[in-house]
């Protein structure tokens, strides 16, 4: 069928995005959904810090691309062997798919999926397949899902079905803002009632983090950014106490206000001098959390020493530690009860032929999660 989408002819252009575009909007096709496959109509797709790495070359892929891995929709046809979703269902998908017989699959940990990760890197779907073409040409799919586009066929295991009483406008950003904000939270961060967290890079993904960490019962919530309007959103959404991340006493003032440094400090900027900042305002046996993803060249360095002197745990978190499956209704259900209003998330609703104004927003820091809609 022929579909309209995004596609990334290359890695080279500079912002202003809205005049470089390098996002071209294109008529392409897309194939039919193949074994295990589904092919959905996208509702809405969310614009990500990972999509802009993609385009700046901080996170190189295969071009041409069709990028956008946060979405959701609702299902047109299934594939062969694919027997618990029908046409009509509401689908949020996931950008990492799970191919559930790994040795990281079989232990739970559904986001570090071998398979998964392999043809993420190779820009294909699970099975090894492209179903994007442009005059007889192989189009690249960005992380299983290429959602900036009216259709996707996308692997079985790329997708949640969701309840359709929650605005697909606000499932989609289940699918990365919060999931792997409030994934982290909730699964990699021992964050609960009564402890002291820091959130640490005010993006959509850092925000959800908030959310996630007022949902849980923190007793103290420390958010850090260089923005002033993102420090004012982290205020209404539940954080206790703000500072600019560029103050030159931010570690004195933090653990001042903590009595010592935060149990848990969640990265989510992307950047190891955040990620070290993270690790200095954590408290004596306390966990830094980092689920940015910097340049694959940067490098960490820490006083070694601490991780055992102070009992100190560093670790990473991908999709939010934990298995889509479980989080995500999970999500909707605490969003449908008022406890994680994700919607407050959301500054921009726009077209697709506006995405690469969009982007502009995102590297300037003046949009926090936008959505691109499809009638």
């Amino acid at each position: 069928m022929k579909i309209r989408a995004a596609v990334l002819e290359s890695m080279d252009n500079t912002a202003p995005y809205a005049q470089s575009l390098p996002l071209k909007v294109q008529e392409i096709d897309l194939d039919s959904p193949g074994r295990g496959e589904v092919l959905i109509k996208i509702a809405a797709a969310g614009l990500c810090h990972s999509d802009l790495s993609v385009i700046n070359g901080d996170r190189p892929r295969p071009v041409p691309m069709v990028l956008g891995h946060e979405a959701a929709g609702v299902v047109e046809e299934v594939g062969d062997g694919v027997d618990d979703l029908v046409r009509g269902d509401h689908v949020v998908c996931v950008f990492v798919p799970s191919c559930g017989h790994c040795n990281p699959c079989s232990q739970g940990r559904p986001a570090l999926c071998e398979p998964g990760a392999e043809h993420n890197g190779k820009g294909d779907l699970l099975s090894g397949e492209f179903r994007l073409h442009r005059a007889g040409n192989r189009i690249h799919h960005h992380c299983g899902v290429s959602c900036f586009a009216e259709y996707a066929t996308v692997s079985r295991r790329s997708l949640v079905k969701v309840r359709k009483d929650v605005p697909l406008h606000i499932v989609a950003l289940m699918g990365c803002a919060v999931l792997t904000g409030a994934g982290a939270v909730f699964n990699g961060g021992d964050v609960g009632p009564g402890r002291t967290a820091a959130i640490v890079g005010l993006g959509g993904v850092g925000l959800a983090a908030v959310l996630g960490a007022a949902a849980s019962g923190a007793e103290t919530i420390i958010a850090i950014d260089r923005l002033e309007q993102k420090l004012d959103l982290a205020r209404e959404l539940g954080a206790t106490h703000a500072f600019k991340a560029d103050d030159p006493d931010l570690v004195g003032k933090v653990k001042e206000a903590t009595s010592g440094g935060v149990d848990a400090a969640l990265e989510f900027a992307g950047s190891v001098k955040a990620l070290e900042a993270s690790y200095a305002i954590t408290r004596r046996g306390g966990t830094t959390v980092t689920a940015g993803l910097p340049n694959p060249k940067a490098m960490l360095t820490l006083p070694a020493v601490s991780l055992v002197a102070e009992e100190r745990t560093i670790k990473g978190s991908y999709l939010g530690s934990g298995v889509p499956s479980r989080d995500i209704p999970r999500f909707l259900g605490l969003y449908n009860r008022g406890k994680l209003p994700v919607d407050k998330l959301l500054t921009h609703r726009i077209k697709l032929d506006d995405i690469n104004a969009g982007f502009d927003r995102l590297h300037d820091g003046s949009a926090i999660r936008q959505v691109v809609e499809f009638n």
